[in-house]
């Protein structure tokens, strides 16, 4: 179905990861190649500095291709400077450019109750600007350690009064 998947990673490690091996499985299962992008912007205010050092960004763009042919998938990657009103824009354009069929997009999980109402993600962003089909990678779960405070004892009878089924 998709042969040419636009992977667009950005500076969190964490949903950059799943992202790489969601496109990892998606390139195998298709027999895919994948273009991975990754867009460093400036810092509003910044006077030329940006999100992440080049050397940072390099190293982060070449840790993804390098997963994706280690996995056994075609990848080959772009890196690129804009400001934080151009990503969007920039990942729409290199999928024109390397005529992608698909744009994978990591993904992160809400961290304030009200951040949606503060504008749109950049998933909306992408979809506005392309009619190609646009994927978010499931986001990465944050795991706590051990069991909470208030639940420091196990019950000692049973919390329901009915067998469990699997079938």
């Amino acid at each position: 179905m998709f042969t040419r998947i636009l992977l667009a990673i950005d500076d969190n490690s964490s949903s950059s990861d799943v992202a790489t091996s969601f496109a990892i499985a998606m390139a195998t299962e298709q027999g895919a190649s994948v273009h991975v992008v990754h867009v460093n912007e400036y810092l509003v205010g910044g006077r030329g500095v940006a999100v992440e050092t080049h050397s940072e960004a390099m190293h982060r763009l070449e840790s993804a291709v390098a997963a994706l042919r280690a996995a056994g998938v075609t990848a080959q990657g772009s890196l690129y400077l804009t400001s934080c009103f151009g990503v969007e824009s920039r990942i729409v354009n290199a999928a024109n450019d390397w005529s992608a069929d698909v744009i994978v997009l990591g993904s992160r999980r809400r961290r304030h109750r009200f951040s949606r109402f503060g504008g749109k993600g950049m998933r909306e962003r992408v979809t506005s600007l392309t009619t190609l089909p646009v994927l978010a990678a499931p986001a990465p779960l944050d795991i706590a350690n051990g069991l909470p405070s208030s639940l420091g004892e196990v019950p000692s009878k049973p919390l329901a009064d009915f067998p469990s089924v699997s079938i």
